[in-house]
Protein backbone atom coordinates (compact mmCIF):
# COMPACT_ATOMS: atom_id res chain seq x y z
CA UNK A 1 0.00 0.00 0.00
CA UNK A 2 1.14 3.50 -1.09
CA UNK A 3 -1.21 5.27 1.00
CA UNK A 4 -3.62 4.91 3.59
CA UNK A 5 -6.29 6.74 6.23
CA UNK A 6 -6.65 6.78 10.07
CA UNK A 7 -9.74 7.84 12.11
CA UNK A 8 -10.60 7.35 15.45
CA UNK A 9 -14.27 6.49 16.79
CA UNK A 10 -16.40 5.69 19.75
CA UNK A 11 -15.50 7.66 23.25
CA UNK A 12 -12.35 9.68 23.01
CA UNK A 13 -9.29 7.62 25.23
CA UNK A 14 -5.67 9.48 26.19
CA UNK A 15 -3.46 7.38 24.01
CA UNK A 16 -5.43 8.25 20.68
CA UNK A 17 -3.03 11.02 19.84
CA UNK A 18 -0.07 9.27 20.82
CA UNK A 19 -1.79 6.26 18.14
CA UNK A 20 -2.55 9.10 15.65
CA UNK A 21 1.10 9.71 15.62
CA UNK A 22 3.11 6.78 15.86
CA UNK A 23 1.37 5.51 12.83
CA UNK A 24 2.08 8.57 11.22
CA UNK A 25 5.65 8.52 11.44
CA UNK A 26 5.36 4.61 10.81
CA UNK A 27 4.12 5.54 7.97
CA UNK A 28 5.97 8.05 6.40
CA UNK A 29 9.54 5.79 7.42
CA UNK A 30 7.56 2.87 5.23
CA UNK A 31 7.29 5.89 2.29
CA UNK A 32 3.44 6.17 2.70
CA UNK A 33 1.22 8.49 2.61
CA UNK A 34 -1.73 9.62 5.42
CA UNK A 35 -4.86 10.95 5.57
CA UNK A 36 -6.15 11.68 8.92
CA UNK A 37 -10.14 11.39 9.11
CA UNK A 38 -11.75 13.68 11.42
CA UNK A 39 -14.93 12.93 13.09
CA UNK A 40 -14.95 8.91 12.28
CA UNK A 41 -17.08 7.04 9.95
CA UNK A 42 -18.96 10.39 9.86
CA UNK A 43 -16.12 12.03 8.37
CA UNK A 44 -15.60 9.01 5.98
CA UNK A 45 -18.91 9.99 4.49
CA UNK A 46 -18.80 13.68 4.57
CA UNK A 47 -15.25 13.88 3.13
CA UNK A 48 -13.42 15.37 6.34
CA UNK A 49 -10.29 14.83 5.73
CA UNK A 50 -6.73 16.15 6.26
CA UNK A 51 -3.50 15.02 4.81
CA UNK A 52 -1.02 14.14 8.03
CA UNK A 53 2.69 14.72 7.86
CA UNK A 54 5.09 13.93 10.78
CA UNK A 55 5.47 17.45 11.09
CA UNK A 56 1.53 17.76 11.73
CA UNK A 57 1.91 15.11 14.44
CA UNK A 58 4.82 15.44 16.25
CA UNK A 59 3.58 17.34 19.52
CA UNK A 60 0.54 14.78 19.76
CA UNK A 61 2.12 13.01 21.94
CA UNK A 62 1.23 13.77 25.60
CA UNK A 63 -2.29 15.25 24.55
CA UNK A 64 -5.70 14.00 25.53
CA UNK A 65 -8.59 13.09 23.68
CA UNK A 66 -8.24 12.88 19.82
CA UNK A 67 -6.89 15.33 17.14
CA UNK A 68 -9.03 13.91 14.58
CA UNK A 69 -12.29 14.19 16.83
CA UNK A 70 -14.47 11.65 16.94
CA UNK A 71 -18.67 11.51 16.19
CA UNK A 72 -20.92 8.39 15.95
CA UNK A 73 -23.18 7.62 12.61
CA UNK A 74 -26.24 6.08 11.66
CA UNK A 75 -26.03 6.20 8.46
CA UNK A 76 -22.63 4.78 8.05
CA UNK A 77 -24.59 1.51 9.26
CA UNK A 78 -26.60 1.43 6.38
CA UNK A 79 -24.89 0.03 2.70
CA UNK A 80 -25.40 2.97 1.20
CA UNK A 81 -23.56 4.80 3.73
CA UNK A 82 -20.47 2.66 3.86
CA UNK A 83 -20.75 2.47 0.15
CA UNK A 84 -20.25 6.30 -0.06
CA UNK A 85 -17.75 6.15 2.58
CA UNK A 86 -15.52 3.30 0.94
CA UNK A 87 -15.61 5.60 -2.70
CA UNK A 88 -14.69 8.75 -0.81
CA UNK A 89 -11.56 6.44 0.62
CA UNK A 90 -11.28 5.63 -3.46
CA UNK A 91 -11.18 8.85 -4.57
CA UNK A 92 -7.79 10.13 -2.10
CA UNK A 93 -6.37 6.46 -3.42
CA UNK A 94 -6.83 5.12 0.27
CA UNK A 95 -5.90 1.18 0.12
CA UNK A 96 -6.34 0.97 3.93
CA UNK A 97 -7.34 2.10 7.02
CA UNK A 98 -6.19 2.21 10.81
CA UNK A 99 -9.14 2.66 12.98
CA UNK A 100 -8.44 3.31 16.37
CA UNK A 101 -11.42 2.72 19.27
CA UNK A 102 -13.60 0.19 20.59
CA UNK A 103 -15.52 -2.40 19.59
CA UNK A 104 -18.44 -0.66 17.85
CA UNK A 105 -15.22 0.70 15.82
CA UNK A 106 -14.01 -2.67 15.23
CA UNK A 107 -17.47 -4.00 14.03
CA UNK A 108 -17.02 -0.73 11.60
CA UNK A 109 -13.41 -1.80 10.48
CA UNK A 110 -15.15 -5.19 10.17
CA UNK A 111 -17.77 -4.20 7.67
CA UNK A 112 -15.36 -2.04 5.69
CA UNK A 113 -13.34 -5.10 4.95
CA UNK A 114 -15.89 -7.20 4.22
CA UNK A 115 -16.64 -4.81 2.04
CA UNK A 116 -12.94 -4.25 0.11
CA UNK A 117 -11.35 -1.88 2.18
CA UNK A 118 -8.38 -3.48 4.22
CA UNK A 119 -8.93 -2.11 7.69
CA UNK A 120 -6.31 -2.81 10.56
CA UNK A 121 -8.38 -1.64 14.08
CA UNK A 122 -6.23 -0.94 17.12
CA UNK A 123 -7.99 -0.93 20.52
CA UNK A 124 -8.62 2.33 22.43
CA UNK A 125 -11.28 3.01 25.42
CA UNK A 126 -11.25 3.39 29.02
CA UNK A 127 -13.23 0.52 29.46
CA UNK A 128 -10.60 -2.06 28.94
CA UNK A 129 -12.89 -4.54 27.80
CA UNK A 130 -11.64 -5.66 24.36
CA UNK A 131 -11.59 -8.85 24.66
CA UNK A 132 -9.50 -10.05 22.48
CA UNK A 133 -6.89 -7.67 24.20
CA UNK A 134 -5.36 -7.74 28.13
CA UNK A 135 -4.82 -3.92 27.35
CA UNK A 136 -6.57 -0.80 25.85
CA UNK A 137 -4.90 2.70 24.97
CA UNK A 138 -6.36 4.90 27.37
CA UNK A 139 -6.87 2.40 30.48
CA UNK A 140 -3.78 3.27 32.14
CA UNK A 141 -4.19 7.06 32.37
CA UNK A 142 -7.94 7.00 33.17
CA UNK A 143 -7.25 4.39 36.06
CA UNK A 144 -4.74 6.67 37.36
CA UNK A 145 -6.78 9.83 37.32
CA UNK A 146 -9.92 7.63 39.28
CA UNK A 147 -7.36 6.66 42.24
CA UNK A 148 -5.80 10.51 42.04
CA UNK A 149 -9.42 11.74 42.77
CA UNK A 150 -10.17 8.89 45.20
CA UNK A 151 -7.15 9.55 46.96
CA UNK A 152 -8.63 13.42 47.36
CA UNK A 153 -12.30 11.99 48.05
CA UNK A 154 -10.49 9.88 50.96
CA UNK A 155 -8.89 13.18 52.60
CA UNK A 156 -12.82 14.65 53.37
CA UNK A 157 -13.94 11.23 54.24
CA UNK A 158 -11.34 10.75 57.30
CA UNK A 159 -11.77 14.52 58.24
CA UNK A 160 -15.70 13.75 58.81
CA UNK A 161 -15.69 10.18 59.52
CA UNK A 162 -18.20 9.27 56.26
CA UNK A 163 -19.00 6.45 54.41
CA UNK A 164 -18.19 7.53 50.31
CA UNK A 165 -19.64 5.92 47.37
CA UNK A 166 -17.88 6.56 44.21
CA UNK A 167 -18.98 5.77 40.93
CA UNK A 168 -16.46 5.41 38.00
CA UNK A 169 -17.04 4.74 34.22
CA UNK A 170 -16.43 1.23 32.92
CA UNK A 171 -20.42 0.78 31.17
CA UNK A 172 -21.05 -2.77 32.01
CA UNK A 173 -17.40 -4.18 32.54
CA UNK A 174 -15.89 -4.09 36.15
CA UNK A 175 -12.28 -3.25 34.94
CA UNK A 176 -11.67 0.23 36.32
CA UNK A 177 -13.92 0.09 39.56
CA UNK A 178 -11.63 -3.15 40.46
CA UNK A 179 -8.29 -2.29 39.78
CA UNK A 180 -9.03 1.40 41.61
CA UNK A 181 -10.29 -0.09 44.75
CA UNK A 182 -7.74 -2.62 44.90
CA UNK A 183 -4.98 0.63 44.44
CA UNK A 184 -7.36 2.60 47.04
CA UNK A 185 -7.95 0.79 49.80
CA UNK A 186 -11.31 1.23 49.05
CA UNK A 187 -13.61 -1.32 52.19
CA UNK A 188 -15.55 -2.89 49.13
CA UNK A 189 -16.53 -3.06 45.34
CA UNK A 190 -19.68 -3.13 43.29
CA UNK A 191 -19.14 -4.63 39.66
CA UNK A 192 -21.66 -5.65 37.34
CA UNK A 193 -19.74 -9.32 36.37
CA UNK A 194 -20.61 -10.31 40.29
CA UNK A 195 -24.43 -10.67 41.93
CA UNK A 196 -23.53 -7.71 44.75
CA UNK A 197 -26.13 -7.70 47.82
CA UNK A 198 -25.98 -4.34 49.97
CA UNK A 199 -26.33 -6.21 53.54
CA UNK A 200 -23.36 -7.95 52.59
CA UNK A 201 -21.13 -6.36 50.43
CA UNK A 202 -21.68 -3.19 51.94
CA UNK A 203 -23.27 -3.23 55.51
CA UNK A 204 -21.11 -6.01 56.46
CA UNK A 205 -18.15 -4.77 54.62
CA UNK A 206 -18.67 -1.42 56.89
CA UNK A 207 -18.86 -3.00 60.18
CA UNK A 208 -15.60 -5.71 59.45
CA UNK A 209 -13.58 -2.52 59.03
CA UNK A 210 -15.70 -0.58 62.13
CA UNK A 211 -14.40 -3.74 64.23
CA UNK A 212 -10.59 -2.96 63.37
CA UNK A 213 -11.30 0.58 64.53
CA UNK A 214 -11.80 2.55 61.24
CA UNK A 215 -14.54 5.61 60.87
CA UNK A 216 -13.92 6.07 57.20
CA UNK A 217 -15.22 3.58 54.40
CA UNK A 218 -14.74 4.26 51.06
CA UNK A 219 -16.76 1.87 47.83
CA UNK A 220 -16.01 1.98 44.44
CA UNK A 221 -19.13 1.38 42.33
CA UNK A 222 -19.05 0.53 38.92
CA UNK A 223 -21.66 2.07 36.88
CA UNK A 224 -22.84 -0.90 35.78
CA UNK A 225 -24.21 -1.31 39.16
CA UNK A 226 -26.28 1.84 39.08
CA UNK A 227 -28.13 2.39 36.04
CA UNK A 228 -31.88 2.66 36.06
CA UNK A 229 -33.68 3.11 38.93
CA UNK A 230 -36.55 0.09 37.87
CA UNK A 231 -33.66 -1.86 37.17
CA UNK A 232 -33.89 -4.78 39.41
CA UNK A 233 -31.16 -4.97 42.35
CA UNK A 234 -29.40 -1.34 40.93
CA UNK A 235 -29.58 1.94 42.84
CA UNK A 236 -27.69 5.21 42.13
CA UNK A 237 -24.52 5.98 44.19
CA UNK A 238 -26.67 9.04 46.16
CA UNK A 239 -29.42 5.93 46.85
CA UNK A 240 -26.88 3.97 48.38
CA UNK A 241 -25.49 6.26 50.52
CA UNK A 242 -28.87 7.46 51.92
CA UNK A 243 -29.68 3.94 52.73
CA UNK A 244 -26.20 2.89 54.10
CA UNK A 245 -27.20 6.15 56.68
CA UNK A 246 -30.21 4.62 57.51
CA UNK A 247 -29.02 1.63 58.26
CA UNK A 248 -25.49 2.43 59.69
CA UNK A 249 -25.83 6.16 61.03
CA UNK A 250 -22.58 7.19 59.61
CA UNK A 251 -23.35 10.31 57.68
CA UNK A 252 -22.61 9.30 53.68
CA UNK A 253 -22.08 10.52 50.38
CA UNK A 254 -22.21 9.28 47.20
CA UNK A 255 -20.37 10.84 44.15
CA UNK A 256 -20.09 10.50 40.57
CA UNK A 257 -16.82 11.32 38.64
CA UNK A 258 -17.91 11.41 35.46
CA UNK A 259 -16.04 12.77 32.25
CA UNK A 260 -12.95 13.56 34.18
CA UNK A 261 -11.86 10.26 33.84
CA UNK A 262 -11.74 10.07 29.69
CA UNK A 263 -9.28 13.27 29.69
CA UNK A 264 -5.74 14.22 30.76
CA UNK A 265 -2.08 13.59 29.45
CA UNK A 266 -1.81 9.77 28.90
CA UNK A 267 0.57 7.83 30.92
CA UNK A 268 3.89 6.53 29.92
CA UNK A 269 2.51 2.44 29.83
CA UNK A 270 -0.32 4.49 27.49
CA UNK A 271 2.07 6.20 24.95
CA UNK A 272 4.63 2.83 25.05
CA UNK A 273 1.79 0.93 23.89
CA UNK A 274 0.17 3.79 21.42
CA UNK A 275 3.48 3.83 20.09
CA UNK A 276 3.89 -0.12 19.29
CA UNK A 277 0.27 -0.73 18.42
CA UNK A 278 0.30 2.07 15.66
CA UNK A 279 3.84 0.62 14.24
CA UNK A 280 2.38 -2.84 14.07
CA UNK A 281 -0.83 -1.71 12.48
CA UNK A 282 1.16 0.00 9.30
CA UNK A 283 3.72 -3.17 8.95
CA UNK A 284 0.22 -5.21 8.38
CA UNK A 285 -0.90 -2.88 6.03
CA UNK A 286 1.50 -2.55 4.23
CA UNK A 287 1.53 -5.86 3.37
CA UNK A 288 -2.07 -5.80 2.51
CA UNK A 289 -3.31 -7.55 5.62
CA UNK A 290 -6.38 -6.24 6.51
CA UNK A 291 -9.71 -7.31 8.65
CA UNK A 292 -6.95 -7.17 11.38
CA UNK A 293 -7.03 -6.31 15.28
CA UNK A 294 -3.72 -5.67 16.81
CA UNK A 295 -3.81 -7.15 20.58
CA UNK A 296 -2.18 -7.46 23.50
CA UNK A 297 -1.22 -10.83 24.92
CA UNK A 298 0.91 -11.80 27.76
CA UNK A 299 2.61 -8.64 27.28
CA UNK A 300 3.24 -9.66 23.45
CA UNK A 301 1.86 -7.69 20.04
CA UNK A 302 -0.07 -10.15 18.18
CA UNK A 303 -3.22 -9.62 15.57
CA UNK A 304 -6.55 -11.56 15.18
CA UNK A 305 -8.94 -11.63 12.75
CA UNK A 306 -11.55 -9.37 13.18
CA UNK A 307 -14.58 -11.62 13.15
CA UNK A 308 -12.67 -13.90 16.09
CA UNK A 309 -11.66 -10.73 18.11
CA UNK A 310 -15.40 -9.63 18.28
CA UNK A 311 -16.61 -13.11 18.94
CA UNK A 312 -13.75 -13.43 22.22
CA UNK A 313 -15.17 -13.17 25.89
CA UNK A 314 -13.32 -11.62 28.57
CA UNK A 315 -13.78 -11.61 32.40
CA UNK A 316 -12.37 -10.48 35.47
CA UNK A 317 -10.14 -12.65 37.67
CA UNK A 318 -12.23 -13.63 41.16
CA UNK A 319 -8.95 -13.53 43.03
CA UNK A 320 -8.48 -9.98 42.31
CA UNK A 321 -12.01 -9.14 43.47
CA UNK A 322 -11.94 -11.58 46.38
CA UNK A 323 -8.84 -9.03 47.35
CA UNK A 324 -11.33 -6.45 48.04
CA UNK A 325 -14.42 -7.86 48.88
CA UNK A 326 -12.97 -11.03 50.67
Amino acid sequence: MKTIGILTSGGDAPGMNAAVRATVTAAHNAGMTVFGINRGYAGMMNNDYIELTPAYVADLINRGGTVLFSARSKEFCTEEGMAKAIANCRARGIEGVVVIGGDGSFRGARDLSERGLPCVAVPATIDNDIACSDYTLGYDTCLNTIVDMVDKIRDTSVSHDRVMFVEVMGRDAGWLALNSAIASGATAVLLPEFEWDFERDVLAAIKREQEHGKRYFIIIVSEGCTATKDAENKMSVDELAKRTQAATGIESRGGILGHIQRGGTPTVRDRLFAAQMGDYAVKLLKNSTGNRVVALKCDELVDYNIFEALKMSKSIDKKLYTLVNG
